[in-house]
């Protein structure tokens, strides 16, 4: 039987679609899960994905953290479920404090649009332990708001536990210590801002490399 991962889609949300076709490349079932609804329909894992739900309003990702479905999400996790957010999902996880920090706008307010290298810096995540330590990963990245910040004691601390999973070679939006995406205690809830969906075929992306993720989850799932 195959791993089922739930993909939210919340209004204004733009990467739902290209989530799951990577959850099904990656030999998983895709599930859709709406985001007015509780029921997350027997799933074993959840990806947040990106655009920009409620039109960025208020804050970023701070209308969907109060989602019905986020509720269900937020107890899943707390149970073990393999949560992964991307962009504005990586936002909404924030808000929804199941990540500490906050994406704030990059710097010199431009928005970037670029295929990256990132440094995966903990391979012992749900979602990276098909990748190795300190192997590079190139995929697209795409936002305005997306520069990480967290009190220093935050950061000592999410470096200080190895739960910095990945990290800019080109730290383009000024991020605190080229941090580019973050797990929680117990590496089952990753957070990040570049897109490894739109890296799972060499027909529409710079690599497969974001492949390795839906991979790693699945294999999580199994263990």
């Amino acid at each position: 039987m195959s791993a089922r991962i739930g993909v939210i889609t919340f209004p204004g949300t733009l990467d739902d679609v290209d989530a799951a076709r990577a959850a099904r490349l990656a030999g998983a079932e895709a599930v859709s899960l709406w985001h007015a609804d509780e029921d997350l329909k027997q799933v074993d894992a959840v990806v947040v994905p990106g655009g920009f739900s409620y039109g960025d309003y208020l804050r970023t990702g701070a209308i969907s953290a109060l989602a019905p479905v986020m509720r269900s999400v937020i107890d899943a996790a707390h149970k073990g479920m393999p949560v992964l957010g991307i962009c504005n999902g990586f936002q909404i996880l924030t808000e929804a404090h199941l990540l500490p920090g906050a994406l704030t706008r990059n710097q010199g307010l431009h928005f970037h649009c670029v295929d990256t290298h990132l440094v995966v810096e903990n391979n012992t995540t749900a979602w990276t332990n098909t990748c190795s330590a300190g192997e590079k990963i190139y995929i697209p990245s795409k936002h305005g708001e997306g520069r990480f910040q967290a009190d220093a004691g935050t950061v000592e601390k999410l470096e200080g536990e190895g739960r910095v999973v990945f990290r800019y070679t080109e730290n383009f939006n000024g991020s605190v210590n080229g941090i580019a995406g973050i797990s929680n205690e117990t590496g089952r809830v990753v957070g990040l801002m570049p897109h490894p969906e739109h890296a799972v075929e060499t027909l529409t992306g710079p690599s497969v490399d974001g492949l390795k993720l839906f991979v790693s989850a699945i294999g999580s799932i199994a263990a």
